[in-house]
């Protein structure tokens, strides 16, 4: 592996372009992610990931944040599950199995492996635009715990990985980091005293921690959680003891990062706060940049990522399911069957670029 596996990818279509594919076949990122603008149709897309995986000897990570509701990717070829919020306010603990247990059905038929979610964010300000309306299990940790953490249960029982978001809080964002960097108040002693118990309390049963675009002045006074070793080798951890979890940055071409660092800056200094992974969504013709300054950092730095990725691409990662179109339709039909139990709250007022990715 090369310092370029530090690194997670976007696509720029549903169609692997030839300039792409020499590109990963040259960088072998440790995988990618897919947005709507990779998703036209079931076969399309277990075709994209087929050929995604065909570049490398061992299997990628194919990643998508599914969390149902307004955050659903495949939403144009198969039903939303219910949301966070929508599944919480009833209570029903089957059903939230069921949600996770569809999602990651629907997610293995597609060729992907693993989710970004849940999201783990506790809901400080539900009616402000920080880019997690209609997304969170609550504003009590207790029943983030439970909620959240029967819906990851279910997605990786049915072998999909999962990633809780957005640590340590990115619930207390009072703006969206998808375009500026937010900025908190809160200490280290106020976010263990709510928003880090569900991650504790949740800890044998995570795969993988993505940090949040937020900055707390209190905790680092000059870079935000994604790239401060305060936050991710000291607090997560070393403190909380995260250390054979894989963990990444959000996208860092949110505008919360980009608008304040180049590309290379911000892959470098993202690896040396203690992330394993620099995830690129939407600008991935600045990998080869990207690649070349993490070549500069120093070797122990690379190697110590790159054992945690390999391993957890031994342990968490696991292949996809046989494709039939009798396979799909199950899975959209449980899913459909399952979406028409709830009534989903439409927030005309939620407007942030991550439900339409």
């Amino acid at each position: 592996m090369t310092p370029g596996s530090l690194l997670l990818l976007g696509i720029s279509g549903p169609e692997l372009t030839p300039a792409e594919a020499a590109l990963f076949r040259k960088l072998q990122p440790a995988g990618y992610i897919l947005f709507t603008r990779n998703i036209v149709s079931p076969t399309q897309t277990r075709k994209l990931t087929d050929e995604l995986r065909s570049l490398h000897q061992d299997d990628p990570i194919l990643a998508i944040d599914q969390e149902g509701g307004r955050v659903t990717r495949t939403k144009d070829i198969a039903p939303a599950a219910p949301s966070a919020p929508t599944l919480a306010a009833r209570g029903d603990m089957v059903k939230i199995a069921e949600a996770g247990a569809f999602t990651a059905d629907l997610l293995r038929l597609l060729g992907l492996n693993m989710n970004f979610a849940p999201v783990l964010d506790l809901d400080h300000f539900p009616g402000q635009q920080n880019a997690l309306r209609g997304r969170c299990w609550g504003r009590d940790p207790q029943r983030v715990i439970d909620y959240a953490g029967e819906w990851n249960r279910w997605l990786r029982k049915r072998s999909v990985a999962s990633c809780a978001k957005h640590f340590p809080a990115c619930g207390r964002a009072m703006s969206d980091p998808h375009h500026d960097l937010p900025s908190s108040p809160a200490t280290l002693e106020d976010l263990l005293a709510e928003d880090i118990i569900p991650y504790t309390a949740l800890m044998p049963e995570l795969d993988a921690v993505m940090l949040a675009h937020v900055e707390f002045p209190n905790i680092d006074p000059d870079l935000p959680a994604s790239l401060s070793p305060r936050m991710i080798r000291r607090f997560l951890r070393d403190q909380l003891g995260f250390d054979r979890h894989l963990v990444l940055t959000d996208d860092l071409d949110m505008g919360a990062i980009a608008n304040r660092y180049g590309r290379g800056e911000d892959v470098k200094l993202a690896i040396t706060a203690g992330n394993d992974l620099a995830m690129i969504c939407h600008q991935t013709d600045t990998a080869e940049t990207a690649a070349r300054a993490l070549d500069e950092l120093p070797r122990w730095m690379i190697d110590e990522a790159l054992a945690r990725i390999d391993r957890f691409r031994r342990s968490k990662l696991r292949g996809p399911l046989l494709w039939s179109d009798a396979a799909w339709e199950n899975a959209t039909s449980a899913l459909a069957k399952l979406a028409a139990e709830f009534e989903e709250k439409e927030d005309d007022i939620a407007k942030s670029p991550v439900a339409d990715y």
